[in-house]
C-alpha cells in the first residue's frame, strides 16, 4: 500500500493527478459531496447557533467505507479537492467524516492540474480554510432555511408543489420584470432612408456605397414631402472626417464571460459550457474554471510573451496586467486559461476543443496590441433641401489582437472611396422604409449571468444551478420563437416615387429566457410579502456578508440570526394575514351569458374561467396554452377557448353511432373524444399520438385511435394487447407492459414484432434480476435504472444500505428492510398531503 494518500472529489481528476505522483502515492476520489443536511427539521438546529446536522449521502456509504480503510494503511493523507469555497467545504466533510488526524492530515490546493502545480502544492501544504468553510456553511444554511419556508407559504397561499429560493427568485424576478417592460412597451414608427451613391474612380471603375440620412423621419406624409423635394438635386459631399482609432482586447475569461462569449460564439447553453471546462480542468488543459479574477500568474504572462513575439514579432506584444473590479474576487487566485499555451491542438472531444481554442485565443488576445483603424465620417448635401445623408466606415490599419481574436459582434462598417470634399456623387436610387422601435431584448443565458454578476448576485460557482433551477422548477422556459409578420411602407425613389408593402417578422426570439405565468404570480407574491428578500441590492449584500464571512471578519452563525428571526415572523405573519394569489385577471364579460370571464392559476396550470367560483352554475373552465399568458391573453381569446373547452375541435360524427367526435385538451394532454361530456352515456377517449396535434389531427385518424386498444394476438397462450398510457404506446401480455419503440405504431404493430419486444424486456428484466422470492411473496431484488440494487415490493422500491450484500439476503431480510422504510415513505406521503 502506498504511503500517501490523495483524495480528489472528481473520479477523472484522480486519473490526472495519479500520472504525476509516483508509487508513494494513491489518489482516490469522494465523488463530490459526502455530506449534506438532513432534511428532518430543516436539518437546521435553529437554537443552538443554527448548527447543522448533517447526514451522510446514501449513495455515498460505500465511498465512504472504503476510503477509511484506505486512510488506516496511509501514513499521510492529502486533501486535494477544488480550491474555492465548494471544495474547501468537501474537504472539511472528509476530515470529520473519516476521523482524520491534524498530524497526519494536510490541505493541498492548486489553481491547474499540471505536474508542476501538483508538485508544488504536494511540497507546500496547509490546513483546511475555516473561514471559506463556514462562508460556504452559512450560503447551505441560509438558502436551506429561506427556500423551506418561503416554499410552504407558496404551497398555501399560491399552489402546490411550488418552491423558491434566496437567488433563484431573484434570477426569475429580473426575468419577469423584463417581460413587463415588453407588454407595456409601445413601438414607434420611424422612416429609415438609405440613398445608394455611385463613386467612379481613376479607372473609370464604378464603386457603390450607402448613406442614411442624419434625421429620422415618423410620419409617411413628411417622407413623402421629402421624397417629392428631389427634383434633379445635386449631391455634393460636403465634409470628410478622418480619424484614427484603437480597440484593445477584453481581459482573459472569468467564469462569467466565458459562459457569455461560449454562448455568442459556440452556442452552449451556460450548464454546457461549465461542463465542457470542468473537463478540460480535470485533463489539465486549463487553469480552474470557477473564478471571476481577470489576474495572469507571472509564470503565464511570460510563456504568452514569449509565444506571441516568437508567433507574430515584436509589434504584436503588450504586456497588460489586469486588476479585477469586484472586491469580492477571491474565489480563485487566476483567469481562465490554458496551462500550456504552446499547445495549439488537444486530444479531447469536439465541444472540448472548440471551447479550448476560444480559452487559449483571448488569453493570447490579452496580451498584444491594440488593433488599429481609421475611421472616415462623411456628409453629403442635398442641392434642393436642408436635409444630409452621412455615411461612415472604417480600415484596419494594424491587426493587433484581431490576428488571434475577432470580435464577437462584427464590425458591420463599410469601406468607403477616397471620397473629397465638394464632389458630386450620382444617386443611384433612394429607399424610405418603414421599421419599428424595437422592445428592450430578452434575457439569454449568457445575458442573464451577466446581469447577476452586474448586480452582485451570486458567485462564478453558483451562476449555472440557478438557470438550471429556474427551468427545471417551471418558472422559466428557454425557446425560439417567431415573433409577429408586420406589414411594412416602403418607398422607392428612382426620379419618380414607387410605393410598396413588404412583410417582416418582428419580434423573433432564439434561445430566450420566457417566464412562465406560474413564475410571474410567484414573482408577485413574493415582491408583494416578502420584498426585502428578493431586492437585488439585499441579495447583493447577503453575497458581501459571505464574502466577509470567508475573511475571518463576521461569525457565520451571528449574520444568520441577524436575518432569520425577522424572516421567520414574516413568514409567520404572512401564513396567516396575506390573500391567497392566483395571479387572477379579470378579462371582462361574456357577452352571451353575462358572466364574468378572468384568467388566473389553476390546480394545473394557467386557465380562463367563465363566472365565479361561488355562483350557484358550476363556473366553465378552460386551460391556457402554449400562445397565451394570464397577462397578455385578451376577452376575445378567452372567450374562443371556452367555447371549444368543454368539446374542443369538432372533426365530424362517427358514422356508427352518429356521436360527434372532437379533439381537446384533457387532464394529462390532448385526446380525441367520441360523444358529449354531458351525456348520460359516458364519452370514450383516446389519447393523440405523437405528432399529432389538436389542430391538425382528421376524424379518420380519430377513428383509428378509438380502434385502441386493440388485440394484437396470442402469446404462450396470453393475450397481447396494444394500446396508448399516460405515458405513450405500449403492448399488454401477462398483466406486464413493455413500451413501444419510437418506429412502432399501436395501430400497425404485429404480433412477430410484440413477441420481439416482449422478449426483449424479459431479457432487459433477467439482467436486472438479482433474486427472486415468487409471486407470493411479490418481493424481488433487482438493479434499479443506474444499476444499484435495490427491493422491489408492491410497486415500491427499497434501497439497501451500502453494507448490505444483495445477492446474501434472505426474504427475512428483505422483509425487515420493508418494514423499517415502510413507514418512512408512509410518514413522507403524509406530510406531502399535509402541506397541500
Amino acid at each position: 500500500m502506498s504511503k500517501n494518500l490523495v483524495i480528489v472529489e472528481s473520479p477523472a481528476k484522480a486519473k490526472t493527478i495519479e500520472k504525476f505522483l509516483g508509487k508513494d502515492y494513491i489518489v482516490k476520489s469522494s465523488f463530490g459531496h459526502i455530506r449534506d443536511l438532513a432534511k428532518k427539521n430543516y436539518g437546521i438546529d435553529i437554537d443552538n447557533n443554527y448548527k447543522p446536522d448533517y447526514i451522510i449521502l446514501n449513495e455515498k456509504k460505500k465511498i465512504i467505507n472504503e476510503l477509511k480503510k484506505d486512510v488506516k494503511k496511509a501514513e499521510s493523507v492529502l486533501l486535494a479537492s477544488d480550491e474555492d469555497r465548494e471544495g474547501e467545504a468537501i474537504a472539511w466533510h472528509l476530515y470529520e467524516v473519516l476521523k482524520l488526524k491534524n498530524k497526519k492530515t494536510k490541505r493541498i490546493v492548486f489553481n491547474e492540474i499540471t505536474k508542476e502545480a501538483i508538485k508544488q502544492a504536494v511540497e507546500n501544504p496547509g490546513d483546511i480554510n475555516l473561514n471559506l468553510v463556514n462562508a460556504q456553511q452559512a450560503r447551505r444554511i441560509l438558502d436551506r432555511l429561506v427556500g423551506f419556508e418561503l416554499s410552504s407559504v407558496l404551497w398555501r397561499k399560491v399552489k402546490s408543489k411550488l418552491s423558491a429560493g434566496r437567488v433563484q427568485s431573484v434570477a426569475v424576478r429580473l426575468l419577469v420584470e423584463r417581460e413587463r417592460e415588453i407588454i407595456n412597451f409601445k413601438p414607434e414608427s420611424s422612416f429609415k432612408i438609405i440613398a445608394n451613391f455611385l463613386y467612379e474612380d481613376n479607372e473609370g471603375k464604378i464603386i457603390k456605397f450607402s448613406a442614411e440620412l442624419a434625421k429620422k423621419i415618423k410620419k409617411e406624409e413628411e417622407v413623402l414631402n421629402f421624397l417629392k423635394s428631389l427634383k434633379d438635386p445635386i449631391f455634393t459631399v460636403e465634409k470628410v472626417e478622418k480619424k484614427p482609432g484603437k480597440r484593445s482586447p477584453a481581459t482573459p475569461f472569468t467564469t462569467s464571460s466565458l459562459q457569455q462569449e461560449a454562448s455568442r460564439r459556440l452556442g452552449f447553453p451556460v450548464g454546457k459550457t461549465m461542463s465542457v471546462a470542468q473537463k478540460l480542468y480535470e485533463s489539465g488543459h486549463i487553469t480552474y474554471m470557477r473564478t471571476d479574477s481577470v489576474n495572469l500568474s507571472n509564470l503565464a504572462l511570460n510563456t504568452v510573451k514569449e509565444f506571441i513575439i516568437s508567433e507574430f514579432g515584436d509589434k504584436f506584444y503588450k504586456r497588460r496586467n489586469y486588476k479585477t473590479k469586484s472586491k469580492s474576487a477571491q474565489e480563485a487566485h487566476e483567469a481562465i486559461r490554458p496551462t500550456y499555451i504552446k499547445n495549439e491542438k488537444i486530444q479531447a472531444s469536439y465541444d472540448e476543443v472548440r471551447l479550448y481554442d476560444l480559452i487559449r485565443k483571448r488569453t493570447l488576445a490579452s496580451q498584444m496590441s491594440d488593433a488599429e483603424f481609421e475611421k472616415t465620417n462623411v456628409d453629403i448635401s442635398i442641392s434642393n433641401n436642408d436635409y444630409k445623408f452621412t455615411a461612415s466606415g472604417e480600415v484596419i490599419i494594424f491587426q493587433g489582437f484581431l490576428k488571434v481574436y475577432s470580435e464577437s459582434i462584427q464590425n458591420n462598417k463599410e469601406i468607403l472611396p477616397p471620397l473629397k470634399k465638394g464632389q458630386i456623387l450620382k444617386s443611384e436610387k433612394i429607399d424610405a422604409v418603414q421599421q419599428f422601435s424595437k422592445y428592450p431584448p430578452r434575457y439569454s443565458e449568457a445575458a442573464l449571468v451577466k446581469q447577476l454578476e452586474d448586480k452582485g448576485i451570486g458567485r462564478p460557482s453558483t451562476y449555472a444551478p440557478t438557470i438550471s433551477t429556474i427551468q427545471n422548477r417551471g418558472y422559466v422556459i428557454k425557446e425560439n420563437r417567431s415573433g409577429v409578420k408586420t406589414d411594412l411602407i416602403h418607398y422607392i425613389y428612382k426620379g419618380d416615387i414607387k410605393k410598396k408593402i413588404e412583410s417582416k417578422q418582428y419580434g423573433a426570439e432564439k434561445g430566450k429566457l420566457f417566464p412562465t405565468d406560474i413564475g410571474m404570480v410567484v414573482t408577485d407574491f413574493l415582491t408583494d410579502n416578502f420584498d426585502n428578500i428578493i431586492d437585488y441590492s439585499f441579495t447583493a449584500n447577503v453575497e458581501q456578508e459571505f464574502d466577509d464571512i470567508a475573511e475571518g471578519e463576521v461569525i457565520w452563525y451571528e449574520m444568520i440570526d441577524k436575518f432569520y428571526k425577522s424572516f421567520h415572523k414574516k413568514v409567520e405573519d404572512t401564513i396567516k394575514h396575506a390573500e391567497r394569489n392566483t395571479g387572477e385577471r379579470i378579462l371582462g364579460k361574456d357577452p352571451k351569458s353575462g358572466k364574468q370571464v378572468s384568467a388566473r392559476i389553476g390546480k394545473y396550470g394557467p386557465i380562463v374561467q367563465l363566472g365565479d367560483t361561488d355562483d350557484e352554475d358550476k363556473p366553465k373552465f378552460a386551460s391556457l396554452g402554449k400562445e397565451h399568458h394570464i397577462e397578455t391573453i385578451k376577452l376575445e381569446e378567452a372567450l374562443e377557448l371556452l367555447e371549444n373547452s368543454g368539446s374542443g375541435r369538432l372533426l365530424g360524427k362517427d358514422p356508427d353511432t352518429g356521436k360527434n367526435i372532437y379533439a381537446r385538451f384533457a387532464r394529462y394532454g390532448a385526446v380525441v373524444q367520441l360523444g358529449e361530456s354531458d351525456d348520460k352515456e359516458k364519452p370514450k377517449y383516446a389519447s393523440l399520438l405523437k405528432g399529432m396535434t389538436i389542430d391538425t389531427i382528421t376524424i379518420e385518424q380519430a377513428k383509428e385511435l378509438f380502434k385502441l386498444p386493440r388485440d394484437v394476438g396470442t402469446y404462450e397462450n396470453k393475450k397481447v394487447v396494444a394500446a396508448v398510457g399516460r405515458f405513450g404506446p405500449y403492448i399488454r401480455h401477462d398483466s406486464k407492459f413493455v413500451s413501444l419503440k419510437k418506429d412502432d405504431d399501436p395501430l400497425r404493430v404485429t404480433i412477430e414484432r410484440s413477441i420481439e419486444l416482449i422478449e426483449e424486456k424479459r431479457e432487459k428484466d433477467k439482467k436486472k434480476l438479482i433474486k427472486d422470492f415468487g409471486k407470493e411473496h411479490d418481493v424481488i431484488i433487482i438493479k434499479d435504472r443506474w444499476g444499484k440494487p435495490c427491493i422491489y415490493h408492491k410497486k415500491k422500491y427499497f434501497r439497501l444500505a451500502a453494507n448490505d450484500k444483495a445477492e446474501e439476503l434472505s426474504l427475512d431480510d428483505c422483509l425487515k428492510i420493508i418494514a423499517k422504510e415502510l413507514p418512512e415513505k408512509k410518514q413522507s406521503k403524509k406530510n406531502n398531503k399535509k402541506k397541500k
